[in-house]
């Protein structure tokens, strides 16, 4: 194996300085399952205290009942970021009800072997309401109940536009300089996109912490997995198993082609999958025996949101429109980062190390030259991610790129030594060494295996006999410290004018459907 060629070309253009950073803004979705005393997946509805999951801007449900999402508003600071997260943990944990707690890992608690027993997320009578849930009924009619209560987190981020102004001052391609802002914005978000899903194997091997899975998330499949312990499988060598084939993964979707190239191409390729049916999807039908709906429509997806990938282009929807349509009529704001395991050492799913890292990474993946990604450098990326995901703490663990074969090892150390001058940009922006720390444990992480997230999770998982045990021990640990946190007067009356002003909202929703579910959907359809 050749050795990766150091640095030669700086990552830093000379000409960028810590004022052109200022302003960039970051907001965390993290999600967790409500898991019951005995270590089962919750039951229980979404506790009422903590208002309708429909309309709250900060506490929701994702796929099912028991599967909590919290939403951080856009911060700027991770310290303000993290502050807000462990407010929401804090607020939720005082709600929550029979001894429930928050389960702490990716991979999910306990499930018996029935998939019905994943209750799906319940919204109110509202046409939306009701169309939402129909959505995951038809996700589960899809791909099975099962791979929905796998938790993630999601780091969005935005730059200022005086950075994107500054950088197009720059260009010496002159199609590029008489782009609009908004259109240069968007142009050089995916080249961030781009140059993310090239190094998301360096994410997963160094963030990745999802090595093993309780048996009976397994129920039913066929797999390689081994036995770690009693009632724990696991691949010994495995960092993120949530990002691979037994993690959201979408048969269909890999024969769309969507490429991020430019945001078109992206958005177009979006629009045909919705509205493209699907033979498999069109056996499984659209309408049980006696007329109930199934799923949204027979297409590869029902909505935009079903394509599971590994980082999205956003912008905010206004009233009335698609994400789709808000990208097309305002371009990108910011981008999701969403190749990130929960950490379940941390009571919040992710830590200072984490934020930095990838914010580090964000704007490497920004500034770096960001060639358009076709077919089979495409296939080269998910042989490198399949081999991380399975087989990244493999001694003989390797990545291809640029033609060459690395080992992971040579091929992190050097991206994390590029990104270094960048990390000492946002240092000196945010007045902090925050930045050098993060890089500073990642690199620890590259020098010593066994110090990555993943070999904690599965030496820990060992010593507790089981990862249920081992998640057990960490949610308890973890609900002393939502319980320790101080909440201010303000946020608690924050929180719980939040809670009654998203109950009165999902109320008026469904007083103003004047048409039935049955006419809403068949418009949609």
């Amino acid at each position: 194996m050749s050795q990766p060629e150091p640095t030669s070309q700086n990552v830093l253009p000379t000409w960028v300085e810590s004022s052109l950073i200022k302003g960039m803004l970051r907001g965390i979705e993290r999600e967790s399952l409500r898991m019951q005393s005995d270590g089962f997946l919750s039951q229980a509805g979404h506790p009422r205290a903590l208002g309708s999951a429909l309309t709250h801007p900060h506490i929701t449900t994702d796929y099912s009942e028991a599967l909590m999402e919290f939403i951080t508003p856009p911060q700027d600071t991770i310290k303000k970021a993290l502050d807000y997260l462990t407010d929401i943990h804090a607020i939720v944990h005082r709600h929550l009800e029979n001894e429930e707690k928050l389960w702490p890992m990716s991979m999910p608690c306990m499930l018996d072997s029935r998939d019905e027993s994943i209750p799906l997320a319940q919204y109110g009578s509202s046409n939306i309401g009701l169309f939402k849930t129909l959505y995951r009924h038809g996700l589960g009619v899809r791909y099975g109940r099962r791979m929905q209560t796998i938790s993630g987190v999601h780091y969005n981020l935005s730059f200022p536009d005086h950075l994107f102004e500054a950088l197009q001052q720059q260009e010496q391609d002159e199609a590029l300089k008489d782009l609009s802002l908004q259109d240069y914005r968007s142009h050089r978000y995916m080249g961030l996109i781009r140059n993310f899903i090239r190094l998301t194997p360096l994410v997963m091997f160094l963030v990745g912490a999802s090595p093993a899975v309780c048996q009976c998330f397994m129920t039913g499949r066929d797999h390689h997995l081994l036995p770690l312990v009693k009632g724990t499988l696991y691949t010994p060598y495995a960092t993120a198993l949530r990002m691979g084939r037994f993690g959201y993964q979408n048969s269909a979707q890999k024969q769309l082609g969507i490429h991020y190239n430019n945001l078109q191409d992206y958005l177009d390729g979006l629009q045909k999958a919705v509205k493209t049916p699907y033979k498999p999807f069109s056996r499984l039908g659209l309408n049980t025996a006696d007329g109930q709906p199934t799923q949204i429509n027979d297409h590869v997806l029902q909505i935009e949101n079903e394509y599971y990938s590994l980082v999205r282009p956003k912008q905010v929807p206004q009233e009335g429109e698609t994400p789709s349509q808000a990208l097309e009529n305002r371009g990108i704001a910011y981008v999701e980062l969403r190749a990130v395991d929960v950490n379940p050492y941390s009571p919040i799913g992710i830590n200072e190390d984490t934020a930095g890292f990838l914010e580090v990474v964000a704007l490497y993946c920004l500034l770096q030259d960001s060639p358009a990604l076709f077919g089979e450098e495409q296939e080269i990326i998910e042989q490198n991610q399949t081999e991380v995901v399975n087989r990244g703490r493999a001694p003989n663990a390797a990545i291809l790129a640029d033609g060459q074969c690395y080992p992971i090892e040579d091929w992190c150390a050097m991206h994390l030594q590029r990104m270094q001058p960048l990390a000492e940009l946002l240092n000196q922006t945010y007045a902090t060494d925050l930045y050098s720390n993060a890089m500073k444990m990642m690199q620890i992480r590259v020098d010593e295996v066994d110090a990555t997230l993943s070999a904690l999770v599965v030496g820990d998982t060992r010593t507790q006999g089981s990862m249920w045990h081992f998640g057990q021990h960490l949610a308890q640990q973890h609900s002393s410290v939502y319980e320790a946190h101080q909440l201010s007067p303000e946020t608690l009356a924050y929180f719980e004018e939040m809670s009654q002003k998203s109950l009165q909202q999902q109320q008026q929703l469904e007083q103003d459907s004047s048409v039935s579910f049955a006419d809403y959907l068949a418009q949609y359809r």
